[in-house]
């Protein structure tokens, strides 16, 4: 995995404090780009950030953490895959492209889209799920454009920026995933 999963825009690559910290500091920290994550309202230190860096790169069976790099080397972003369920065959799934001038461009699509070949092909899981807080029209339509379907809303369940937002649930399951990757092909 030297090279990471490689998609049409992105590869996603195993994080590495010296290339990729000093950016996720700095994007959780922007107001802007956290607008939509459940994060982002307090400030983050380098310490607190470097926790979370050091649990999020070290390989673990519940857990995978990609930085998303242009096919360039350009790193725009973070991937995750986090409870990671092998007995049930299910992760939790989410990415944040952090360069704003990268947004609107595919990167978020296509880092998605990689990230659910390496769940189903190489962690041979058969169900992803993912959410966002209603109004996030980004993060719907990279979702959507992969095959994630809503599946529920749990109402008014986190405040963020002035009002209670509703988390919006969904899935992507093998079976559409295959799908879309024969239209693809």
């Amino acid at each position: 995995m030297a090279n990471g999963w490689q998609g049409d825009l992105v590869r996603l690559v195993p994080l590495d404090e010296d290339r990729h910290f000093e950016n996720v500091v700095r994007w959780i920290n922007d107001p802007e780009i956290t607008q939509w994550l459940l994060v982002g309202d307090f400030p983050l230190t380098k310490i607190a950030e470097r926790e979370w860096f050091a649990r999020s790169s070290k390989a673990g069976s519940d857990n995978v953490v990609f930085a998303i790099e242009t096919l360039d080397g350009r790193h725009i972003g973070t991937s995750g895959i986090h409870f990671i369920d092998f007995r049930h065959g299910t992760c939790m799934t989410g990415s944040l492209i952090g360069e704003k001038d990268e947004w609107g461009k595919g990167f978020g699509t296509d880092a998605s889209r990689v990230r659910a070949a390496y769940c189903f092909e190489v962690l041979g899981l058969r169900m992803l799920y993912t959410a966002y807080l209603d109004g996030n029209e980004s993060s719907r339509r990279m979702s959507e454009k992969n095959g994630y379907r809503e599946y529920g809303r749990a109402p008014q369940k986190y405040w963020k920026r002035g009002q209670y937002r509703d988390e919006v649930l969904m899935f992507l399951d093998r079976s559409t995933w295959l799908e879309l990757a024969k239209k693809r092909s």
